[in-house]
């Protein structure tokens, strides 16, 4: 029981987790052991920041935050709604996350902030992306309401009531795709430091670009059928 998930949002939903985990490990080692792909510690730190009269951490940490803002912003005006469906534009979103991280990648280098803000916008595209589908909500660069879901659905299924087992797997597919991507991320940092995050940046564009050809084949099928 529970949603209907096509092969794509599956796959689509795995790449994106790996990414974000990814982006998230390069962003925590390089970037003052803080994240990127989700503002819950940021804010946190931005109100300790304002608790000590850190202006200059807090306007940075601020940064950060409308900066995922903006990104999601950027993405709701492409997209146009919140339900997932073949058609939408993701590929321009990916496409547009793929050369944020691309320009972060020089500004990083050279300890230039502007580079984690365009992280952060690359995140608030992705994370903006993929809301909704059948009723489902889908997130793919932070993880605490996933664990929650997975947690009720456990309590549910020990009280015998009915459990959304599709919606377990999906959670458990993003969790998993987060944590490889955030091993793999570490890996490569420590091999390559901020240049590892060329990495996700071209397997956002991949990805970008294998729905583009996957949309307007499924698209064009009935046309070739008529």
């Amino acid at each position: 029981m529970g949603i209907v998930l096509p092969r794509w949002v599956w796959i689509g939903t795995a790449c994106l987790a790996a990414i974000a985990g990814m982006i998230n490990a390069i962003g925590y080692l390089g970037y003052e052991h803080q994240a990127v792909t989700h503002l819950t510690g940021t804010t946190t730190l931005l109100g300790v920041a304002l608790a000590h009269g850190q202006g200059r951490v807090a306007l940075d940490l601020a940064l950060v935050a409308l900066s995922f803002v903006f990104g999601a912003v950027l993405s709701g005006l492409i997209i146009q709604d919140s339900t997932l469906k073949l058609g939408r534009r993701y590929g321009v979103v990916l496409a547009v996350e793929a050369a944020c991280l691309f320009a972060a990648v020089p500004l990083m280098e050279r300890d230039v902030h502007a580079g984690v803000m365009l992280a952060a916008v690359a995140c608030g595209l992705q994370n903006a992306m993929a809301t909704t589908y059948s009723g489902a909500l889908i997130r793919t660069t932070h993880l605490t309401g996933l664990f929650t879901d997975v947690g009720v659905a456990l309590g549910h299924w020990l009280r015998g009531l009915p459990v959304g087992t599709r919606r377990v797997w999906l959670c458990l597919v993003v969790i998993c795709g987060f944590l490889a991507g955030g091993a793999i991320g570490a890996v490569l940092f420590q091999a390559w430091s901020y240049r590892a995050l060329y990495v996700p940046a071209m397997l956002t564009g991949i990805t970008g670009v294998s729905y583009a050809l996957y949309r307007h084949w499924v698209l064009r099928r009935p046309m070739q059928g008529g």
